[in-house]
């Protein structure tokens, strides 16, 4: 457990702001990954399952839902307040097609800005 809290202190000390998306996510991926839990970054959650589901399907769900859980609070535990605040209820897909969406549009407006003043 320790070389877990040292790795999450990456993202404890590099929180996500505005300008550092690519590099907080770069670092969010590093400390899934030593986790075992960076797959959830990539697969969705199944399903909800039906009542008649086999154990194993069961287990394999619960597992992945706690899996996203997990790495949904490490992701919100190394953003800002008001980006926890905007992200609390989602899911790990769901934060991360929002923040790229959020960040592209900054870094395209930025790009603008800069070469309209360039010509």
């Amino acid at each position: 457990m320790a070389s877990n809290l040292s790795l999450r202190s990456i993202l404890e000390a590099n929180k996500l702001t505005s300008p550092n998306f690519l590099d907080w996510f770069r670092n969010l991926k590093i400390v899934l990954k030593q986790e075992n839990k960076s797959y959830v970054l990539d697969t969705p959650i199944p399903p909800v399952l039906v009542d008649d589901a086999s154990g194993k399907d069961k287990e394999a769900y619960q597992h992945h839902k706690d899996d996203d859980d997990q790495a949904a609070c490490v992701m919100l535990a190394s953003m800002t307040l008001k980006l926890q605040k905007q992200h609390e209820h989602m899911d790990v897909q769901s934060m991360i097609l929002y923040l790229k969406e959020l960040f592209n549009k900054e870094r395209r407006t930025e790009r603008y800005e800069i070469s309209k003043e360039l010509f």
